[in-house]
């Protein structure tokens, strides 16, 4: 008999496949998202006394059809279906009840159908959040209300409106044209990369880490990853999310201050998520080409093998942030390399590059960018420019931890630059450093996740234990390109 956790899992690792078929067969998004959810409270229910059956996803399957057949025999919904039949326009073959299809349209297919019809582009980027959420994750409306901080009728509305356009627009639910898949692999990307960095870093509120978004998003993206194996960038996002988790237990005090990273006790970082995160660079790597989701995973594999005391590898940085810029060119990816370049040739050369930023309509508010600044300036001993920066970035900045931290580091500023002018480099890697690095593509947009749209970009993490250094890899993908 398997414990609660693991029935709980197996449901939520079944559920966007069954929901799949069912609108796959049945076409009604809302009717089939009902008749699902009831089969997966029955399975609840009955599996754990009764046992799981053999063929779950077909238990599933057969509970909700019949749940369907019953809400359609119903007087209330013979009316609402008269009503609608007409514009609903299936095929016949979708409307009639089928068998466990399996041999015809795989679970995994199903899965990632659904995942680009969440996903779809006539939806906008928080829609397509939000009914990923909803429909594939299996969140209650309620719960991603309260994860982005939005009321739950303004949730339940976009929720809604994004079923209505996938209904207005005659969706089909089947796989995209072997040209498009692509294009729409990566919206899914950007939707789970966007629930991730959400939860990691939150935009706004008391609080800086959403370990429930985090968590779903990873669980999202392993499925992702488990039917789309081949795709190296699919990989590189798990790799990225494992890597970036490993090391939040020891991101935040119990009060939930920000720790910065050199101050972090690396013990409590998670061992397997790491190692795990590593592995599956490595295997992102060996494929050819260079894209976004790799290199951001190997610019964070660079700070998980860096020893413990030990001098972070920035030239190695610096020529993969290079190689993003070129893939990738965007407002975060200039600020993180702003960084990199202070720590290779200098904190002048770093604030040098950040000029252009200044002009940037999304960077311009960000209290990223006057953390940048106000850590560059740090280094270049400029203490009173540092100081003035930390608070304006303390003013900007969303989150209490975040305000926190960097009214802090404007306090202690001249006492920091005391201690970087006798400490070397590392020392002045644990200022503005920590939310310089942890920045998200144009941050400012994800304001907008909660109002509306939403946008991001992702960071560095975790131990060292590797036989091989990542010394190389720059050198390498710039061969494959």
């Amino acid at each position: 008999m398997r414990s609660d956790q693991q029935l709980e899992t197996l449901l939520a690792e079944l559920r966007p496949s069954v929901l799949g078929a069912l609108v796959r067969r049945h076409g009604q998004f809302d009717g089939c998202e009902d008749a699902a959810q009831e089969a997966l409270v029955a399975a609840a229910t009955q599996w754990p006394v009764e046992g799981i059956p053999e063929n779950a996803r077909g238990w599933l399957l057969t509970v909700a059809g019949r749940r369907l057949t019953d809400y359609w025999r119903s007087d209330a919904a013979r009316r609402a279906r008269e009503a609608t039949v007409a514009s609903m326009a299936l095929p016949e073959a979708s409307l009639a009840p089928a068998p466990d299809d399996e041999d015809v349209v795989s679970a995994d297919d199903d899965t990632l159908i659904l995942l680009f019809m969440c996903c779809h582009p006539v939806l906008t980027q928080s829609s397509q959040v939000a009914l990923t959420l909803r429909a594939v994750g299996g969140l209650t409306t309620e719960e991603i209300a309260r994860a982005f901080m939005v009321p739950q009728a303004s949730m339940s509305r976009r929720i809604s409106r994004a079923k209505q356009q996938i209904k207005n627009d005659g969706m089909d639910f089947r796989m995209p044209p072997e040209a498009e898949r692509p294009g729409r692999t990566r919206a899914v990307l950007r939707v789970l990369y966007l629930i991730f960095n959400e939860g990691y870093t939150a935009t706004v509120g008391p609080d800086l880490l959403r370990p429930d978004l985090t968590a779903e998003a990873i669980r999202l993206t392993r499925q992702a990853h488990r039917v789309l194996p081949d795709d190296a960038e699919v990989t590189g996002l798990l790799a990225l999310m494992l890597l970036t988790e490993a090391r939040r237990p020891a991101r935040t005090l119990a009060d939930g201050d920000l720790v910065p990273m050199a101050e972090q006790d690396r013990s409590r970082w998670n061992g397997a998520l790491a190692e795990e995160g590593l592995a599956l660079v490595v295997e992102a790597l060996s494929r050819p080409g260079a894209g976004f989701y790799r290199l951001q995973a190997a610019i964070a594999a660079v700070h998980v093998e860096t020893p413990e005391g030990g001098e972070t590898d920035w030239p190695q940085i610096l020529a993969l942030y290079d190689l993003l810029e070129q893939i990738a060119p965007g407002a975060a990816v200039r600020l993180n390399r702003a960084v990199a370049m202070a720590m290779v040739k200098g904190p002048r050369e770093g604030l040098r590059l950040l000029e252009p930023l200044e002009r940037d309509r999304w960077m311009a508010g960000s209290h990223r960018l006057s953390a940048v600044r106000a850590h560059l300036l740090e280094m270049a001993g400029d203490t009173d420019g540092a100081r003035e920066a930390y608070r304006a970035a303390a003013r900007q900045a969303g989150t209490g931890p975040e305000q926190r931290f960097l009214s802090e580091r404007a306090e202690r500023v001249g006492a920091a630059g005391t201690q970087r002018a006798g400490g070397g480099r590392r020392g002045t890697e644990s200022g503005g450093r920590e939310l310089a690095a942890d920045e998200r593509e144009s941050r400012t947009e994800q304001h907008e996740l909660a109002a509306g749209e939403g946008e991001s970009a992702r960071e560095e993490p975790l131990r060292h234990d590797r036989p091989h250094g990542p010394g190389d890899r720059a050198k390498r993908l710039r061969a494959r390109r």
